[in-house]
């Protein structure tokens, strides 16, 4: 049977759990660690999928809530999938619409088959179950999906966790069992919330399925930094080391760093096209913000050391005037450059790694991210 996937591991730090890979999907490899721009609408904003591959993105996410009640899945499909639809030829992943579902509050209800959820922009009513899930994702077609699971919110109690973390493990055999294309790799979710016994279970559990990847989710829901990268460096060395670690919905640089030390490979955030249009650029001397007054006459790119498209033919000054003008293409030119450093920056961590040198890397720009 021809083997779609295959995850080699090329180097593990000796001081950390820090790694190096190659994930080969049907679309292409990804190189881990790796940053992964998020295109929840089928296209990361204000950019167009050249604009995003000249990035050095390996491989983009889109959300499969959105696309269900915007765009349409069964549309997607017909158009051939969602790497014709979007014209994107390189790795796609989806996550469940789980995390989007939960967040609606007062405006579902979860029972053991699924969920019944109104879409808060025109009030019509939907029903997401773990098969339904699959139905998405298998009509959009990405290459990577995401289990059906029920995120508990922070802060919550222990039976609260509990009951969301096993409804998660039982939902996630009925994804197994409706997921029919071996083109697509499946990948099971960790929950249990923040309880370390749940967790430690948690990852107990999707580890008995075969996967070709794994999952850390629930994390990112407005607990305190310390308590998340608790959890994540209990969980990832819990997850098997011959697949890929995908934590879910974090990626500031010090995410990128704490993340990639206690083992994960696979990072996402829509953080880089959000700051983007509140003005704020990545640089390797920290987070500045385009709106201050003291770039308006500043002749240097975004970032001296960055060879992305604003910073080769733009000035501060520019893209500041443009900023402060309200014209999109400040946003897209803020988006572009955060985009391409955050890829950078892992693939920066990826060959610190290869060299033995990561946590002289880790120690130096925690600093300067820290600030």
């Amino acid at each position: 049977m021809q083997q779609y996937f295959n995850f080699k591991l090329l180097k593990k730090s000796e001081k950390s759990n820090a790694r190096a890979g190659i994930f080969l999907t049907p679309h292409g490899e990804i190189r881990t660690p790796i940053f992964m721009p998020v295109g929840t609408n089928s296209a990361v904003k204000t950019l167009t999928s050249d604009q995003v591959k000249d990035t050095g993105a390996q491989i983009i996410l889109s959300n499969s809530y959105h696309l269900y009640l915007r765009a349409g899945t069964k549309r997607i499909k017909k158009f051939g999938g969602i790497h014709k639809w979007m014209n994107w030829d390189k790795p796609v992943l989806t996550d469940s619409g789980g995390f989007q579902v939960f967040s609606l509050a007062k405006l579902r209800k979860i029972t053991e088959d699924g969920v019944e959820f109104q879409d808060p922009k025109d009030g019509s009513k939907h029903f997401i179950s773990p098969e339904v899930s699959m139905e998405i994702q298998q009509d959009i077609g990405a290459d990577i999906i995401m289990a059906f699971d029920e995120c508990a919110p922070y802060p919550c109690d222990y039976e609260t966790a509990k009951a969301a973390m096993e409804r998660t493990h039982r939902w996630l055999d009925r994804c197994f069992k409706a997921k029919t294309n071996p083109q697509q790799a499946l990948f099971p979710i960790v929950q249990g919330a923040f309880f370390d016994d749940l967790r430690m279970e948690s990852a107990r559990v999707v580890s008995t399925y075969n996967a070709e990847g794994y999952a850390i989710g629930g994390v990112s829901v407005g607990e305190p930094d310390d308590i998340k990268n608790h959890f994540v460096e209990l969980t990832a060395p819990l997850l098997p080391e011959n697949k890929p670690r995908y934590l879910m919905g974090v990626g500031t640089p010090i995410d990128l760093l704490d993340g990639i030390k206690h083992g994960i490979d696979m990072f996402d955030c829509v953080l880089p096209t959000r700051n983007a249009r509140h003005g704020s650029f990545f640089t390797w001397e920290g987070k500045k913000n385009i709106k201050n007054k003291q770039f308006q006459d500043d002749e240097r790119p975004l970032d001296e050391n960055c060879q992305c498209y604003a910073c080769k033919n733009h000035s501060r000054a520019y893209i500041r005037h443009l900023f402060k003008c309200q014209e999109n293409t400040a946003l897209t030119l803020l988006s572009i450059h955060n985009i391409q450093f955050l890829i950078e920056f892992s693939q920066r961590c990826r060959q610190e790694i290869l060299n033995g040198t990561f946590e002289e890397f880790y120690d130096k720009y925690y600093d300067v991210f820290k600030k």
